[in-house]
């Protein structure tokens, strides 16, 4: 059983900074095997990658992010991290937090956390 739960999403002005977490409880099994992945969500629209880790430690980034934002983990804490910075309007989505445990095709999604860049 995995459950995922982001929180540090919010309201922020173009150009600032924003941290999100993701907590995750994976009963049965250790954090670190799984490849994490935020993704981001606006209305009428898919969910799209916005980074990912792999168990490994490899990282990967939309392009429209590269340079602003930073995925880590902390496999001690069983969390995940997403740094933002130089935020734009465009960033505004609904963040989601994605797991998969490595070497499976399942995927285990949070309830997700609004970031609204705005002036």
């Amino acid at each position: 059983q995995v459950q995922l739960v982001e929180s540090g999403g919010g309201l922020v002005q173009p150009g600032g900074s924003l941290r999100l977490s993701c907590a995750a409880s994976v009963s049965g099994s250790i954090f670190s095997i799984y490849h994490m992945g935020w993704y981001g969500q606006t209305p009428g629209k898919q969910r799209e990658l916005v980074a990912l880790i792999t168990s490994y430690g490899t990282t990967n980034y939309a392009d429209s992010v590269k340079g602003r934002f930073t995925i880590s983990r902390d496999n001690a804490k069983n969390t995940l991290y997403l740094q933002m910075n130089n935020l734009k309007p465009e960033d505004t989505a609904v963040y989601y937090c994605n797991a998969v445990p490595g070497g499976t095709t399942r995927s285990y999604w949070g309830q997700g956390t609004q970031v609204t860049v705005s002036s």
